[in-house]
């Protein structure tokens, strides 16, 4: 059976103990100073040794405080550096494919020794289902203006320019409605008009009117420019694809391939001057 004790008593009972935890201490301490500095001691090292571990736990949170502002740092660092190495990356690609660019740009000034060409940039597009064009960095102050034709470094034609400011221009594609060139089909010399099919619902490709009733087309076929006061001859308009007879019956129309890949355009070429043959 459990006893239980009064309040009192317990008091009592602590006092007690306390009372003979300092008689023993006293005891010990007269006995000699070596004794009584091992009581201290006995009575020290828990506390000491709490202590050293708490030392202990903030010199490693310290550490890791540490480590881990360095490593955000490192991180960051890593970080910028990517970015500067991707750009690096960036720009020695588009410099390779300008320099690719240039060296076949090369060749068609060898067989054209009469264009003045002005390369430039696109800057951004104006594309929707009934109009095809895009500005670029090159204007007025760089001797481009309305009128002048834009081609790719193979001599392929790319479009009109139609506006102009002094540090800019508004190209319009050959994929645009608006945009008539004559042109011919090289392996057979028939002659019509071509234009942007985007009005027909043939998107991305163009319509060549006008031809001979009995023409014989061929898949592939390439179509040139004749040439005339605004487009030199001979330039690459496009591919035939497809043909049939018009809504008249009584001539034919041919549907082509752009020769230029709109589509990875980023660098134009303007026809500044030329000879008219």
């Amino acid at each position: 059976m459990k006893k239980h004790f009064s309040s009192r008593t317990r008091l009592v009972l602590v006092l007690a103990l306390l009372a003979a935890m300092l008689i023993t201490i006293v005891g010990v301490v007269r006995s000699g100073t070596g004794a009584g500095e091992s009581v201290v001691q006995t009575i020290l090292t828990p506390f000491r040794s709490g202590a050293q571990g708490l030392v202990r736990q903030v010199e490693r949170f310290y550490d890791y405080v540490f480590k881990y502002e360095t490593l955000v740092a490192e991180n960051k660092t890593l970080q910028a550096r990517i970015v500067e190495m991707e750009e690096d990356v960036r720009s020695a690609d588009s410099l390779q494919r300008e320099n690719e660019r240039l060296h076949r740009l090369l060749d068609l000034v060898e067989e054209h020794e009469d264009y003045k060409l002005s390369s430039a940039y696109i800057v951004s597009w104006d594309a929707s289902n009934w109009k095809s064009a895009f500005t670029i960095g090159k204007g007025t102050n760089s001797g481009i203006g309305p009128g002048l034709v834009a081609i790719t470094e193979y001599g392929q034609v790319v479009g009109l320019v139609t506006d102009a400011g002094p540090n800019w221009a508004t190209v319009t594609t050959v994929l645009d409605s608006s945009l008539e060139i004559s042109a011919s089909v090289a392996s057979t010399g028939y002659n019509g008009i071509v234009e942007g099919a985007l009005a027909t619902g043939s998107q991305g490709l163009l319509r060549m009117d006008y031809l001979p009733t009995d023409s014989v087309l061929r898949n592939n076929d390439q179509v040139l420019t004749t040439g005339s006061t605004v487009y030199p001859r001979g330039l690459i308009i496009g591919y035939i694809t497809d043909a049939d007879f018009d809504q008249t019956g009584v001539a034919k129309y041919a549907l082509l391939r752009p020769a230029a890949d709109l589509d990875d355009l980023e660098q134009v070429f303007i026809i500044v001057e030329y000879e008219n043959q």
